[in-house]
């Protein structure tokens, strides 16, 4: 069972939420923890488990081979990305650019562009406690997220069972990344805080949701700092809110420290367990 947890901006509490959530649930169940945020990977802050497996990850980029190419130019017409392009006598290939759609590569009539892999990061997975923590993260410079996601994604599927949960901390926003993240997600949970921007970049995420015919709800974090909009607004839309996580300055100090917070402050607590219940009936949904 997958669940994706997102928000329509960063900073409203995703990995705090994907951290403590995990952990909470390895107390009685077997986690994993995917943290899909690959340019800004940060739930290893908080979920410090053993090192047991890595590797690095490449994607496929075109390679030009100017002793066979006939500049007929196919490529470059066929790549709709522009990460090839036919300048004069030359072929010029810009790997930022390039979605590995292998167009230019499977197209050329005389194989003059083979597909060539190009470090992008690195994939490691941690054990901590019941939790099987996956981290992956770009390398500098690498623009493209999404082919890391993808196989991270690809990699939880092969190595777990899918009667474990497994929770995504997705990256912020609405852009293909989440996108990515969440769409073959069983259920995701939207995080956001109860302000006029987070109201605003919800509504986004909510958009982006219903596009991808994905079952959702809302956790509202840093609840009481703002006004009720986000509850209206929530009420009025029919959408389910999970929980509601009180704003404390406690919170603030012991995040701040690196630690879990669900064990440590009684009314946060509260609220993970109506998490981690309905977590578990919508695994009983899901497994009829």
């Amino acid at each position: 069972m997958k669940i994706a947890i997102a928000s329509g901006k960063g900073g409203t509490g995703k990995t705090t939420l994907s951290a403590n959530l995990a952990a909470f649930l390895s107390e009685n169940e077997s986690v994993v923890l995917a943290d899909l945020d690959v340019e800004e990977p940060n739930s290893g802050l908080f979920i410090r488990g053993k090192l047991v497996y890595e590797e690095e990850k490449y994607k496929m980029i075109p390679n030009w081979d100017e002793d066979v190419c006939t500049l007929c130019g196919e490529c470059q017409k066929n790549c709709n990305f522009h990460a090839v392009i036919q300048l004069g006598p030359q072929i010029l290939v810009f790997p930022e650019l390039c979605h590995s759609c292998y167009a230019c590569s499977e197209l050329c009539p005389v194989n003059a562009l083979p597909m060539v892999p190009q470090r992008m990061g690195q994939l490691k997975q941690f054990w901590y406690n019941n939790i099987d923590f996956i981290e992956s993260r770009l390398d500098i410079g690498q623009e493209q997220a999404v082919p890391l996601i993808a196989q991270t994604i690809e990699f939880v599927d092969t190595h777990f069972d899918n009667d474990i949960i497994q929770l995504f901390d997705s990256p912020p926003g609405t852009s293909c990344p989440v996108i990515e993240a969440t769409k073959e997600a069983d259920y995701v949970i939207l995080v956001t805080e109860p302000t006029p921007f987070g109201l605003h970049d919800l509504k986004l995420a909510v958009e982006t949701m219903k596009a991808l015919k994905k079952e959702f709800g809302v956790v509202i974090n840093r609840y009481g700092v703002g006004n009720d909009d986000v509850v209206e607004y929530c009420l009025q839309e029919n959408i389910p809110v999970l929980a509601k996580i009180p704003n404390s300055r406690k919170v603030a100090e012991i995040y701040s420290k690196g630690q879990l917070i669900y064990d440590k402050i009684p009314e946060i607590k509260e609220q993970f367990v109506k998490l981690k219940d309905f977590i578990l009936s919508l695994r009983k949904e899901f497994a009829k």
